[in-house]
C-alpha cells in the first residue's frame, strides 16, 4: 500500500560543475562534456530537492572552455582534408525540438573518445559544436541540451565544419513546417558543390534521413532509415526525384548504415572491414585511407579536385544510419574513415560496443 501512494523517485548523481564555465561558445580545445545537472521528471520519477509540483523541464548542460579568438573564423578553405595537419575534425550537431536523445548522445560519445594517440589527451581527433534554435533544446525524452550556437550562426559559419550530423525525432513537424535543420542540410550540400576541394561529410541518424530525402540530397544515392519509416522514406525520395527530375534513391532495408561517395577503394572485400560492393573501375586501391596516420606520413597522390567535383554533390560523403543505436555504428565508421580502423576499434572497446558494420557503396580512388 505504501508504494501505491508513494511512487519511487529516481536520483541522478552527477559531478559538480567546474569553478568557472562558459556555455555558448564554440570550443577550440578538444570537446569535453562536463555535466552539471540532469533533471528528469515523469509521473513516476523526480530529482532530489524537487517536489511533484515542480514543472521546469530537465536540463543537461555542457560547459566548454572559452574560445580562442584566433581560431574562430579560421579560413576553412585551407583544409583540403578533414584531418589536414592533424587539426581536429570540426563536427556540427544540429539539434531540432524533440530530437531523439540517443541519436545525439551516441555519436557524440564516439567522436569525443576518438584520438590519434590515446595516451595523449591533446591529440583528440574531433571537435563538436552544438547548434539549436534556442539556447536549450528539449529532446523527445524530456531532457534539455544546451546549444553553443544558434542556427543563424551555424549558417554563417558553415564553412568551418567538416561534418554535419542530422538527428532524428519529431520528423513530421519538421517536414510539415519546413523547419531547421532542412536549411542547414541544403546549404551544406550546396557548399560542397561550390567547393569540392574540401572533404565534407553529412551523417543522418534514424529518421534524420527523411530530412535529407526531403531536400533531394539522396537522389541517385543509396540510403537507409529506421525500419518503421521505410514507406514514408521511399515516398519522400520518390517525390524529390519527381520534383527535381533526378534519379531515384536506392532504399536499402536492414542496414546499420549506408555510405555514399567513398573516398578510396579499400582493397579486396576480404581485406576491408566493411560490407561493401566492389568497384569494377580497375583503378588501384589507395595504400592508406584519407585521414589515417599512414596517409599523413606517405607521399601517396592526393585526391583530384576535378574528379571529386564530378561526383554527386561535389563528392560530399553521405552517410545514413538506421534506427537510433545504429548511429553509434555509423559514427564508428566515420572515425575509421577519418582517423583509422585502430582508433575506431579502440573507441568501440572503451564504450563496450560491438561494432555492427554497414554497407559502403562503390568508391573510386580519385
Amino acid at each position: 500500500l505504501f508504494s501505491l501512494f508513494h511512487p519511487p523517485r529516481c536520483f541522478f548523481l552527477l559531478p559538480p560543475p567546474p569553478p568557472s564555465s562558459v556555455s555558448r561558445h564554440c570550443c577550440t580545445a578538444p570537446f569535453k562534456l562536463q555535466p552539471t545537472q540532469l533533471q528528469y521528471q515523469s509521473s513516476r520519477a523526480s530529482i532530489s530537492g524537487l517536489g511533484p509540483r515542480d514543472t521546469h523541464p530537465p536540463f543537461y548542460h555542457t560547459h566548454l572552455p572559452v574560445s580562442n579568438p584566433a581560431h574562430i573564423g579560421k579560413m576553412a578553405a585551407n583544409k583540403s582534408s578533414a584531418v589536414a595537419d592533424q587539426e581536429p575534425i570540426d563536427v556540427l550537431f544540429a539539434l531540432h525540438p524533440k530530437f531523439d536523445l540517443l541519436d545525439f548522445a551516441g555519436p557524440l560519445e564516439v567522436i569525443t573518445q576518438a584520438a590519434h594517440n590515446f595516451k595523449d589527451e591533446s591529440s583528440k581527433a574531433f571537435e563538436a559544436t552544438i547548434a539549436g534554435a534556442e539556447p536549450k533544446v528539449l529532446s523527445s525524452q524530456g531532457v534539455l541540451i544546451g546549444s553553443q550556437i544558434s542556427f543563424k550562426e551555424a549558417h554563417d559559419r558553415l564553412e568551418d565544419f567538416d561534418v554535419l550530423v542530422v538527428l532524428g525525432g519529431n520528423s513530421q513537424e519538421i517536414l510539415d513546417k519546413e523547419l531547421e535543420p532542412l536549411g542547414l542540410i541544403n546549404d551544406f550540400a550546396e557548399l560542397q558543390k561550390k567547393d569540392p576541394a574540401r572533404e565534407r561529410t553529412i551523417l543522418s541518424i534514424c529518421t534524420g534521413s527523411l530530412f535529407l530525402a526531403k531536400e533531394g540530397i539522396l537522389s541517385g544515392l543509396s540510403a537507409t532509415t529506421h525500419p518503421d519509416y521505410m514507406t514514408k522514406f521511399e515516398i519522400l525520395c520518390s517525390e524529390a526525384a519527381t520534383r527535381n527530375l533526378t534519379e531515384r534513391t536506392d532504399v536499402i532495408e536492414d542496414a546499420r548504415y549506408v555510405v555514399n561517395n567513398l573516398r578510396f577503394d579499400l582493397g579486396d572485400e576480404d581485406e576491408n572491414p566493411y560490407i561493401r560492393r566492389k568497384s569494377d573501375s580497375g583503378r588501384r586501391p589507395s595504400n592508406a585511407r584519407k585521414g589515417s596516420m599512414s596517409w599523413k606520413g606517405s607521399n601517396s597522390r592526393r585526391e583530384s579536385s576535378a574528379r571529386r567535383a564530378a561526383m554527386r554533390l561535389g563528392g560530399l560523403r553521405v552517410i545514413t544510419a538506421g534506427g537510433v543505436s545504429a548511429g553509434v555504428d555509423a559514427a564508428l565508421y566515420l572515425v575509421s574513415a577519418l582517423v583509422d580502423d585502430e582508433c575506431a576499434a579502440e573507441v568501440a572497446r572503451l564504450i563496450q560496443w560491438t561494432w555492427n558494420k554497414g554497407i559502403v557503396v562503390d568508391g573510386l580512388d580519385v
